[in-house]
Formats: C-alpha cells, structure tokens, sequence
C-alpha cells in the first residue's frame, strides 16, 4: 500500500494525526507536503494529538531571511549548526536560502547530512576513534564532499596522520582556539607553535585550512571579545608561518548567543590573506523566549547591522498540550513534560490559552506559570478565579530550541491559522 493510500484510511479512522508525532519511520510518512497541506488539519479543532510540538511557517521564513541578510550585510559566510535541529528538510531550506554549509558536531551527523545531499560539512569538533574516522574517510570517497574537523593537540593530529595517510586520503582540518578554563582548542603561543610544526610533518595529508573558535562557552562580552581577537592574532601567526594549505582562510566562530560579535570582530580582521568569514549560529531557525532572546536584544542594542534590519528573530516553536487535571483552586496539571519540551534554560512559559470546545487563542494571563516539570506532566500555578479547565489546550514558548527538537521524531509545521502545512522529520 502507497503512503498516501495508507494515510488517507488512519485519515479516515481515527481523525487524528497522532501517529505523526513520534514512533513511525520515514516510510510511514506521506509523500509530498502538498499532500500533507490538502488534508486541511487543524491544531485547533482537536485534528492533532498532543503533546505537540509545532513550527510556526511565517516565522520560521522570517528568521531563515534574517540571519541570512545579516550575515551576507558583513560579507561573510553562514553555516547553520545542524545539530540544533538534525532535520534534514530545515538543512534544505538554509541551503537554499544561500548558506555556505552545515554545522556539524559528530561523525554521525556528518554522515546524516551527507546523506540527505548536503555536501559541505564543518564538524564544529575533534574527530577522534577509528570507527569515526572510518566513516569521515568513507565520505571522502565523493570528491563532491567538502569536510573539515578541527584539531587542537599533537596527539589528536598524529592519529589522524596515520589513519588518513593508510587510507591515501587528505583530511581538511581548522585549528581550534580555546578559552583558559573553558572546552576544546589551544589555550597559548606554545601550544599554537607545537600543532603547527607537528602540522608541518603531515602536510601531505593533514591540510590546514583555517581557525575556528566556540566563543559560546563564556557568558561574558568581554571576555568573548577577547577570544576572538586572540584567534585572530593566532590566524594572522598561521599566515605568516605559511602553514595553510588552502587557496582562502576559513576563520570560523559565532554560537547563536554572540554571533553579533563574531561577525565584527572577524569582518574587521585584516588578515592578510584571503579569508571567509563563516558563523554556525544554530538556534536562530526558531529562536527561543529564553536565553536567545536576551542575546538578541543585546546585538540589538550595540550592533549596527541588526539595529538598522527593523526586525528581529521570532520565537517560532512552541509545544501545545491539554490540560489533564484541575486538582486544586491555585493548580492545573498539564500533559506536557521532560519528555516534550527543554528544560534545562528554564522551564517552559505559557503563552496561548483555548477553551474546550473553542477554537480561538488567547493570550494567557501574565501571573500562569510552570512551577514544576516531570516526565509527561507539567504543575501550572493559576489562580482560583483563572476560567481553565479539562481539556483546554495551552500553547507553551521553550527556551533553548536544542533540547525540544531532539524530543521528537517530527514537529509539525503550522500556518498563522494553526492548520498543519508540512512536516519536518528529525534524525537524531
């Protein structure tokens, strides 16, 4: 039986889109999104199980534009962090927009990307162990794959050495620069010095192509800034010791929280060699109403490029649920939970209210908020006279998007009138 057959008869069965949600494999899914967009199913008229989590279209083509205008406006490159979202239609959709590649962070996801026809990776990480290193190799026998990995240690170089060398492969590499106390890259000059004369060694197999950094580990402007300008002291080290390998300098940075800073810093450089700029902000595809929006209100306030774009990023995903139980006058209990939506930058915030039977959204009142978060059930502190009941449903913003994505197999993408438009599928 053809996908679309076999949906049409669950259509036809249950009214509901619950399988959707999480447990099927790709073959399961329906055919095209035109199919999808013709069933007419509506998130408010009770057509979608929930727990969902949703994906509003016209704000998820917002911020796809904004990013991409804000980095072309410093003449630089953009290759989302694909492991925010491990969706394969969303890597689609930032290519086609103009991205330059995508952001990985494992072998794994590098093979996922590959895949599903992206054929430019940055594996934002150390590629370590044979195994990982096999399936890097087995990619590079496309000549139409451009990866690179960074390093940061002599000991890490030389496995790579010998592993690449036995297979008569060249492995692209970036030279990381880290932060004194924080993650991965070289801390000082020595240990610079040190990779780049064993780099020296391997030059017929390890190609030096740049520098990256992941200023993202600190929480401090200050000291972000002065990160960044230690990589770039480091690139302009790398030119003159001649060590590149590449016709043009990869200089690489910019998490979703400083990317404003990467930009300038990078874009005002004046490395004299060639140089791409490439930022590998993740989250911005559907931003958040946590720790990502503070972040963009502070590039607001103190770069000029977002300051003069008169838009902002949009808080484009939320997670909808039916409220299970009114046990008590000031609590509500919520289907949603751990298992549903991020946690770990604060708990989710409710932001739509409908009543059972109804299918108009409001706002809901400022003092409702989650006190307390389990496995599938969510405590929301109302008030006695708050008018809420079984089986209302709520619509809750989430902080950190990389923590809700990895909860669910396929989120559902919505129109301005909440009816399901396409379906993004997620491999992780």
């Amino acid at each position: 039986m053809d996908a679309e057959k076999r949906w049409g008869e669950t259509r036809r069965s249950t009214q509901t889109i619950s399988e959707l949600n999480k447990g099927l494999g790709p073959m399961d899914l329906p055919a095209s999104a035109e199919w999808i967009a013709a069933q007419g199913w509506n998130l408010l008229e009770d057509d979608v199980s929930l727990p969902a989590a949703v994906i509003y279209k016209e704000k998820l083509d917002h911020n796809l534009q904004w990013m991409q205008r804000f980095v072309d406006a410093y003449g630089a490159r953009l290759a989302p962090h694909g492991k925010t979202t491990m969706a394969p239609k969303l890597f689609s959709m930032q290519l086609h927009a103009g991205a330059w590649g995508i952001t990985m962070a494992t072998a794994h996801q590098a093979r996922v990307a590959y895949a599903y026809g992206v054929r430019r990776v940055l594996m934002a990480n150390q590629l370590v162990g044979r195994q990982n290193m096999e399936i890097i190799a087995s990619l590079l026998c496309d000549p139409s794959f451009d990866y690179f990995c960074l390093v940061d240690s002599v000991e890490n170089l030389a496995e790579l050495g010998h592993f690449f060398q036995s297979k008569g492969q060249r492995l692209q590499v970036l030279l990381e620069v880290g932060l004194q106390g924080g993650r991965t890259g070289v801390r000082n000059m020595e240990q610079l010095e040190a990779l780049l004369t064993a780099l020296a060694h391997w030059h017929d197999t390890i190609v030096l192509c740049g520098v990256e950094v992941y200023e993202g580990i600190s929480k401090d402007e200050t000291e972000v800034r002065g990160l960044l300008q230690r990589a770039v002291e480091f690139a302009k080290t790398v030119v003159a010791q001649g060590a590149l390998g590449r016709h043009s300098m990869i200089l690489s940075g910019g998490g979703t929280a400083w990317f404003d800073l990467v930009a300038e810093a990078f874009s005002r450089s004046e490395i004299k060699y060639p140089t791409e700029v490439v930022l590998r902000p993740g989250c911005y595809l559907t931003h958040d109403v946590g720790d990502y929006k503070m972040a963009l209100e502070r590039a607001t306030r103190i770069n000029p490029v977002a300051r003069e774009m008169e838009s902002t990023l949009l808080p484009a995903m939320q997670v909808w649920a039916y409220v299970h139980s009114v046990p008590e006058p000031t609590k509500a209990i919520v289907g949603m939970g751990k298992r549903d939506a991020a946690f770990d930058c604060g708990l989710p915030t409710p932001a739509l209210h409908v009543s059972r039977g109804g299918n108009t959204p409001q706002a809901t009142p400022g003092h409702w908020r989650l006190t307390r978060i389990m496995d599938q059930h969510a405590y929301l502190e109302i008030t006695s006279a708050d008018s809420i009941q079984v089986g209302d449903k709520i619509a809750f913003d989430i902080s950190h998007p990389c923590l809700t994505f990895d909860r669910w197999r396929h989120l559902l993408i919505i129109n301005a009138h909440h009816v399901v438009v396409d379906i993004v599928e997620t491999l992780f």
